[in-house]
């Protein structure tokens, strides 16, 4: 490495990008099973309507609304829907994508030797990716290897030992690779947590799961609420996620916000995607309707073990783990691209003639190697 760079970089794995970025070899029609994307754009009037609002509403020479003060309130509304004590635009802070509001987190609390951060594996790599960026220690715990509960108990000897002090735990609701909801014996856990960590539950797909702390959240100043419009809300394009907490949580975080974050665009389709919720969100059941097919599907495969999902993607193993990248090689050769992480492979849900042609592939896969 150059000499200017923190030699500690070398020892940190960049966040992997989907194949198409680099391989340049993939087949004309794609199904991007890979990275938890709603499988449908928005539809075509209400992108022709967002259109028509850059056109009318946004002036391209002038700086973003830096107080996002109309997507607060926008997202407010849409929140307090969920809970009984009703959420306000100062409970709210905007990232440019939930990435960069896990990373002003870690700026806010474990920073320069103050912290250190705890995550249960399997789960989303960017929270230990982003900590190790910043020379944070990251602790990690386990999960039970049937359920992927968090093993509690070594999650808590883990805290009492870490030094620096633990300033953070992540969880996801439900988590990602693996699908599952927390469990009430976690949600008690976390209730319990000591006011000194803060606790960051990541509900990402919590319009897939319908499951939410949200209600809980006037209960425990240490709380804190992730959220993204890249998923149900279908902007992965625009990079939209947001936080809700205690306004004094909020208030840190906007002080280490970078001005002008996020684009006039990015905050025009935001609220227009919330003013539409209900016309977006209806498409929800037919995801969840495909998960359940396809779980059904991979349930009478012998060659791997599915597990049970409350998100918008399952997770497999297969018996043999050595065919799990020549299988994933295999898909992507084919226009199919899942993701392989965790020993095992994730795979979104897409359109029923996406997935059809997935589970088509895998079974062509696995009677040509009839031994997996």
């Amino acid at each position: 490495m150059a000499t200017f760079l923190r030699p500690e970089l070398e020892a940190i794995k960049a966040y992997s990008t989907p194949p198409e970025a680099s391989s340049g070899t993939l087949p004309a029609q794609v199904d991007y099973l890979d990275t938890n994307e709603f499988p449908l754009d928005l539809p075509a009037h209400l992108k022709a309507a967002l259109a028509r609002q850059y056109v009318e509403a946004m002036a391209s020479n002038r700086y973003p609304d830096s107080s996002h003060w109309h997507l607060k309130q926008a997202i407010a509304t849409y929140a307090s829907e969920h809970s009984s004590v009703p959420i306000v635009p100062n409970q709210i802070a905007v990232g440019n994508g939930s990435d960069e509001l896990i990373r002003a987190l870690l700026l806010a609390t474990a920073l320069g030797g103050h912290g250190s951060i705890v995550v249960a594996e399997p789960t989303f790599s960017i929270y230990g990716i982003l900590a190790q960026s910043l020379g944070i220690p990251v602790h990690r715990a386990q999960r039970h290897p049937d359920t992927f509960a968090v093993e509690i108990e070594t999650a808590e000897a883990l805290m009492a030992m870490a030094t620096p002090p633990v300033r953070v735990l992540f969880m996801l609701q439900p988590n990602s690779p693996t699908g599952n909801a927390l469990t009430s014996t976690e949600v008690a856990w976390l209730r319990q947590v000591p006011t000194d960590i803060l606790v960051v539950i990541d509900e990402a797909y919590f319009e897939f799961s319908g499951k939410t702390l949200l209600p809980e959240l006037a209960d425990h100043p240490n709380w804190l609420i992730l959220r993204t419009f890249s998923k149900a809300l279908r902007l992965a394009a625009h990079r939209v996620g947001y936080a809700i907490a205690e306004p004094t949580v909020i208030a840190a975080l906007e002080k280490l916000r970078l001005p002008y974050n996020l684009p006039s665009m990015s905050q025009l389709a935001a609220c227009f995607a919330l003013e539409h919720r209900h016309e977006l969100l209806a498409d929800i059941p037919a995801v969840i309707a495909e998960r359940e097919r396809l779980y059904r599907q991979l349930q009478t495969c012998p060659h791997l073990r599915v597990w049970p999902s409350v998100a918008n993607f399952l997770f497999f193993r297969l018996n043999d783990p050595s065919h799990t990248q020549p299988l994933c090689q295999a898909l992507e050769q084919q226009g199919t691209l899942v993701r392989a992480i965790a020993n095992g492979i994730r795979v979104s849900i897409g359109t029923k003639e996406e997935n059809e042609r997935f589970w088509q592939r895998l079974q062509h896969y696995l009677s040509a190697h009839s031994k997996v």
